[in-house]
């Protein structure tokens, strides 16, 4: 069930015993991706590192996992359609190089790689934040520093945006990457959000 403001998140539920674990939001994003693939009910992972673990406050602990501490919580799914070929993501992806042209982050955790670039962005709201534009040369390195606490939010060369969907199609081939790991080439890109797609257990 997507959250609610002011309701509560998740149950104290221990990871099942023959559950998966997984250390990065690549790691994650393999068995929620392999799990889709073979048709099977949405699937329940243990998660001890990454920027969906940091943003959903795990510990790292395993021992953590199996006790009576334990949070289970539901967690959407973003889904990019990249030229025609759906490519699912955990946390984030991103477009070109950060506040450059041709930039474009989506964010389903709120931090990647120690920066909170989605500040807003929880991942069992079944919105996706949406960060754009292109920043001068001598603007890159203060927005990248405010960027550690989310205060490079708002600025009036950056349009930023909270959605279940949107598309965007591009002059010529852009890098993407998908979760901290995955790089892809695309020239047209859809977003939209699996709400409640699998389970992680912190």
């Amino acid at each position: 069930m997507t959250i609610r403001k002011g309701s509560g998140y998740g149950e104290h539920r221990p990871l099942p015993l023959e559950a998966p674990v997984a250390s990065s939001d690549a790691q994650l994003r393999e068995l929620v991706v392999a799990s889709r693939s073979s048709n099977s009910m949405p699937i329940t992972v243990g998660l001890l590192g990454g920027d969906l673990s940091k943003t959903l406050g795990g510990s790292g602990d395993r021992s953590r996992l199996s006790g009576p501490d334990a949070l289970t919580v539901p967690v959407d799914l973003g889904i990019a359609t990249v030229d025609g070929i759906e490519v699912p993501f955990v946390s984030h992806l991103l477009v070109g190089s950060l506040f450059r042209r041709d930039f474009l982050v989506a964010m389903n955790a709120q931090w990647r790689d120690g920066l909170d670039l989605g500040p807003r962005s929880h991942p069992g709201d079944g919105l996706l934040d949406i960060t754009t534009g292109s920043l001068p040369w001598g603007q890159r390195r203060a927005a990248r520093k405010r960027a550690r606490t989310g205060t490079h939010l708002p600025h009036p060369s950056l349009s930023y945006r909270r959605t279940s969907s949107d598309s965007v199609e591009f002059d010529h081939p852009v890098t993407l990457c998908v979760d901290g790991a995955l790089k892809l080439k695309a020239r047209s890109l859809e977003l939209r959000v699996e709400p409640d797609a699998y389970f992680v257990v912190l």
